[in-house]
């Protein structure tokens, strides 16, 4: 009876020393954190590997957390849960729409994404309750300032600097908190329905108007372009003319020029066979001859056409017998 009292008094002391042992080892994995108590007052900060701490003396910090999802039904689940161990990642919260206003009164719902990062776990804990709740509350009045100091075609157009501006004021806000920001992104933009078939209805007509200008712009260019061929045109034209009236002429001088040599050299060959004859008439003479068949062309070639001056014409006629005579 003694031994069985004395084996249960042992397990029990090894159940004991197992629990405690349980409860004094702590494995932490990579990219995690772990805040130490020790009788309720921080102690120290539990980096990646396995640690021993003094159970009953030495505790794990709970803190509250809250997560945001976005459920199949087009809401957002909110749920805060206890943990003790501090996720060390770059973490993406998804902030629900909510309705901000512009500087010129146009309210628009805004949704958007935040990616942060636990620097430092001690003061993530002991500097903020619930840190991924504050981060939120804080983004959202941020974001209502911001955008309230701009007009609605500014917030539209200047997403680059309102996520800027956000990231610049959340970083400076969230540094005691042991949080960095690196990004923040607006993901919708959504103006009201009037407002928007307004700006659908401008933007048309813009287009519309830079489309005249274009068709215009198109049709002035396109006349120019054919003002100026036919300017071109009418020069290179006239250019053509003129060098073909100045190549004519000169073809006719130089025709006429070579006519007045072979009438000279004709005249000269001429008074070499007939010294004492005229030369002229021989030319008005032989010309006439040449003529003549050309002046007898008339109805059924019956009609002779006989020079007014026929004296001159038997002269000519004579003197070219002379010549005949004369060489032979």
């Amino acid at each position: 009876m003694e031994n069985m009292i004395l084996l249960a008094a042992l397990g029990s002391i090894a159940l004991l020393i197992l629990i405690i042992l349980l409860k004094g080892v702590y494995l932490v994995r990579q990219a995690e954190a772990m805040i130490i108590e020790r009788f309720g007052r921080y102690d120290r900060t539990l980096l990646p590997g396995m640690h021993f701490v003094v159970p009953f003396i030495e505790s794990s910090r709970d803190v509250i957390w809250t997560f945001v999802q976005w459920t199949a039904g087009n809401k957002y689940l909110r749920s805060s849960v206890q943990i003790a161990r501090i996720d060390l990642r770059e973490a993406v919260y998804d902030f629900p729409k909510q309705n901000v206003i512009t500087k010129d009164n146009v309210t628009m719902e805004i949704n958007a994404l935040l990616y942060y990062q636990i620097t430092d776990p001690k003061a993530a804990v002991y500097e903020v309750a619930n840190l991924p709740e504050a981060i939120e509350k804080l983004t959202q009045t941020t974001l209502r300032n911001v955008i309230g100091s701009m007009d609605l075609d500014e917030t539209l157009v200047s997403r680059d600097q309102i996520n800027e501006r956000l990231r610049l004021i959340l970083d400076e806000a969230t540094d005691k908190w042991g949080v960095k920001v690196n990004r923040v992104e607006l993901q919708e933009v959504n103006p009201p329905a009037d407002i928007r078939h307004a700006m659908e209805k401008q933007m048309r007509a813009e287009r519309d108007r830079r489309a005249i200008i274009l068709e215009s712009e198109g049709k002035k260019s396109a006349a120019i372009l054919e003002a100026e061929g036919v300017r071109e045109a009418d020069i290179l034209r006239a250019e053509g003319e003129a060098r073909a009236v100045v190549i004519a002429a000169e073809s006719e001088a130089q025709a006429r020029f070579t006519l007045a040599q072979a009438e000279a050299q004709a005249i000269e060959c001429i008074k070499k066979a007939a010294p004492s004859s005229d030369p002229l008439a021989y030319l008005v003479a032989t010309n006439y001859i040449k003529t003549l068949p050309t002046l007898m062309q008339g109805k059924n070639d019956k009609l002779v056409v006989v020079p007014y001056e026929a004296a001159s014409l038997a002269g000519a006629l004579s003197s070219v017998k002379s010549i005949f005579n004369h060489n032979q």
